[in-house]
């Protein structure tokens, strides 16, 4: 159950299949509550994590998301960065701004960022 007050992205997607496969490699799933009876349009998907984040993924009107200029952007907050970076075949890195991350784009070219605070880093001075 999402908490009173919580905000939740809602992405479009031009492929729910391939999308959905990307953001479960980042831990992100849909119960199997969350599927639409046998027969029924699968268009919007409601997936979250074991750490109580949410994102949903709805079908793109067309001409929304035009390639090589999507707008969107994520930010994915977790404490081993390199784990996940190694599951992209990334590498992360501390940046200026504080934080420990990465960057990658998702099938739909929405920017994904992930990364944990650099001063929170075990071992971080």
């Amino acid at each position: 159950m999402t908490p009173a007050g919580s905000l939740v992205a809602i992405l479009p997607c031009n492929d729910l299949d391939a999308s959905e496969q990307f953001y479960n490699r980042l831990g992100f799933t849909r119960p199997d509550s969350e599927r639409p009876a046998a027969g029924e349009p699968d268009t919007y998907r409601m997936l979250s994590n074991a750490n109580g984040g949410h994102l949903h993924l709805t079908d793109a009107v067309e001409g929304w998301l035009t390639p090589g200029r999507n707008p969107f952007g994520l930010y994915l907050y977790v404490e081993d960065v390199d784990a996940v970076a190694r599951e992209f075949q990334h590498i992360a890195q501390d940046m200026p701004w504080g934080m420990y991350e990465f960057a990658m784009s998702d099938p739909d070219e929405t920017l994904v960022r992930v990364g944990w605070p650099t001063r929170l880093r075990a071992g971080a001075a």
